[in-house]
This record gives C-alpha cells, structure tokens and sequence, in this order.
C-alpha cells in the first residue's frame, strides 16, 4: 500500500506539525508533498522526511515570503502528481486537503480547521493585515476566488478528522461534512508537577495577532503582577512598545526549559480563540491552571473550577476581573495532570489507526464489491 503525506507549510514546528511527524511515524515510507518548505526555520527536524515541495518553493522569495503567492497556492497543490498513492493523508488548516487523488485512492483530512482567514475570521485578518491600504483592499477580492476554490476542494476529501469539536462544527457550516473528532496529540511526559510554584504568570506561543497577547499586556500593566512570554513572532515589536517593566518577554526556549517555566508558573494565561490550544494542555500536563477566554478549543479542554478559569469577553478588563478573583492554592496539580493526560500522543495514536483502519477497510469494500 503506498500512502503520500500532504501539508500545508512546513515553516515553522508547532501543533499541526507535531501532528505530522506522528503520520510519519506510522508511514515512515510515505513522502511528504508541501507547498514551500524553510529547513532553516523548521531547525532541520523534518530532514528525515522525504520533502516533495510544488513549484512555489523555486519562486522568488518563495520560501521565505511565501505568502506573495496566496493566489498561486490552489494551483500549487493541484499540480502535486498523487496518481499512484493507494491512501492520501492531508493534515491542513488551508490548502492541502484540496489535492486531486484518483477516485479509488482514499483521501482522509485531519483538519486542524476549515481556512481561518477564508472563512471564520476573514473580516479580522483584513482589518489586522499590516499592509498598505491598497493591499488590503484588493485582498478581499483574492480571497473571495480562493474561497471558492476552498469550498469546492473541500468535496475531494473522502474522510474529516476534526482536531475539536468547535473545528467539527466549521466543518459542518463551511464545508457541508461530517467528522470524527480525535484531540492532537500533546507529548505529555515531557512535562512535571513542581513542588514550588513563582509568582508570575505564562503565556506560550507564536506571536501574532491572533493570538490577542496584546490584552494579556495591557491587563497585566493594569494589575502590576508579573508576566513572562515565551514565544516569537511578527507581535513582538508591538508588544514589547505597550508593556510595562513587570512584562519579560523570553523568546523562544528549548523544551526543556519551557517545560520549567510551566511547571513553576502560578496560572497559564490563554487569551485567544484557538481550534484547540495545545500549549494551554501543556500547561495542564505541568499541573499548572489555565486562565483562558470562554471560546474555542479551550472549552473543551479547560473544567471550570476545577483545571482553571474562564473570562467572557476578550477585553484587558474582564482577563483582569478574572485573576484577581482568582486563587491558585484551591487547585489540585495532580487532577489537572490528569485532565491531561486524556489528550497524550499514545492515545492520539491508537485512536488515529483505529480509524485509518477502519475507513480503509470500508474502501477497499466499497471499490471490491463494483
């Protein structure tokens, strides 16, 4: 059986890349098609993989400034040659689900979201797009073509793998599908429980707009509490101008002292929507509580009262309300570890074959019996 591995970017190692390296795990012969592909960025950790880029990557400033070519990219990924691939899995939050496969081949998705900026916060990434104003008023007419496109090559996948319930409800709104939620995997044994906990609080992640670091900033210059962030990004410059002296910003850590500053934190800050939020999981996996907004994957991974809290509006004023009602001691590390520990790579595993197995073997039935 010959199986192709399909990805968005490979640029950058963080959730969906994670999820991956897993799929490589299991078809380690399976080569990786990607649109452009930055082994400088990426660290050198995908150069075991059999990296098969489209014609992007040879683009002027195609590895590094990629996102010239937003219109190029349908085009790029059709033209990835998939036509003697028994099963093609695509793990994509844009433009890798919508490869062309033969009929008999099967085509699963683990879909880490329908196209964010296509569909649920298309108004929000023109508005946030630091371009000149004539870039962004001709995006909106780019974009509209390639939601079309978005929307019919969302038909060529045989099977969704939802990595929440909040992205299984975008498949079924945008896309008209059915899906089977299996959570991505969090790796974690990589994390411990502290006997002594700081005095600060954390945020983990990229550094973009999206992910709204900016009211974490602007609430903690209120409260005067301490604040570190571990992360870079194209925010960083915006964020280091409005925070005050108690705000450190880290960079970008190794795991193993990121796994430290978790462990030692006194609550995990997670101020963004996100399809399903792994760092906030990590957080969980130290034994440390996640403060989070009242939306996205955080619903699902975050029990009230008993992992941490919630605030309702995604304002400086209510995350403000929120920590300073908020009290570390009554939580337990080892329940929250635990709530964990539901989400690990072992588990993410097994539920995964058991599914590739059973959709295969419904194919292989299904084009038997004609």
């Amino acid at each position: 059986m010959k199986v192709a591995l399909v990805h968005d970017f490979l640029n950058q190692v963080g959730g969906a890349e994670k999820v991956l390296r897993i799929f490589h795990e299991m078809f380690p012969k399976a080569p990786v098609y990607t649109i452009s592909y930055d082994k400088e960025d990426t660290g050198g950790v995908f150069e075991d993989m059999d990296i098969r880029t489209s014609f992007i990557q040879k683009m002027p400033f195609g590895v590094k400034r990629y996102k010239w070519y937003l219109s190029l990219m349908p085009a790029a990924v059709e033209r990835f040659d998939l036509s003697r691939y028994d099963v093609v899995i695509s793990d994509s939050s844009a433009y890798a689900k919508g490869v062309i496969t033969n009929p008999e081949t099967l085509h699963i998705c683990y879909c880490h979201s329908p196209t964010r900026y296509l569909w649920s916060d298309t108004h929000k990434y023109t508005d946030e797009l630091r371009q000149p104003s004539i870039v962004k008023q001709a995006l909106p007419l780019v974009l509209n073509k390639i939601r079309t496109w978005d929307r019919v090559a969302a038909d060529r996948v045989d099977h969704y793998i939802a990595n929440s319930k909040t992205v299984q409800d975008r498949i079924s709104k945008y896309y008209s599908q059915d899906s089977h939620v299996i959570y991505p995997p969090v790796e974690t044994k990589r994390f411990n429980i502290s006997k002594e906990v700081g005095d600060y609080y954390l945020i983990v992640g990229r550094l973009r707009p999206y992910k709204r670091v900016d009211i974490a900033v602007e609430a903690f210059n209120a409260l005067d509490m301490p604040l570190k962030i571990i992360g870079t990004g194209e925010e960083i410059g915006n964020l280091k101008k409005i925070a005050g002296p108690n705000i450190e910003f880290l960079g970008a850590l190794p795991n193993k002292e990121m796994a430290e500053y978790l462990a030692n934190c006194r609550a995990f800050i997670h101020p963004q929507e996100e399809d399903f939020g792994i760092a906030a999981v990590e957080a969980a996996a130290a034994g440390r509580p996640v403060i989070a907004y009242r939306k996205g994957g955080a619903m699902e991974t975050v029990k009230e009262g008993i992992t941490g809290e919630f605030f309702d509006d995604q304002t400086p004023w209510s995350l403000v309300d929120t920590i300073r009602d908020f009290d570390h001691s009554k939580y337990d590390p080892e329940v929250i570890r635990k709530s964990a520990l539901e989400f690990d790579e072992d588990i993410f595993k097994k539920k995964v074959k058991d599914y590739f197995d059973q959709a295969l073997q419904k194919h292989q039935q299904k084009y038997h019996n004609r």
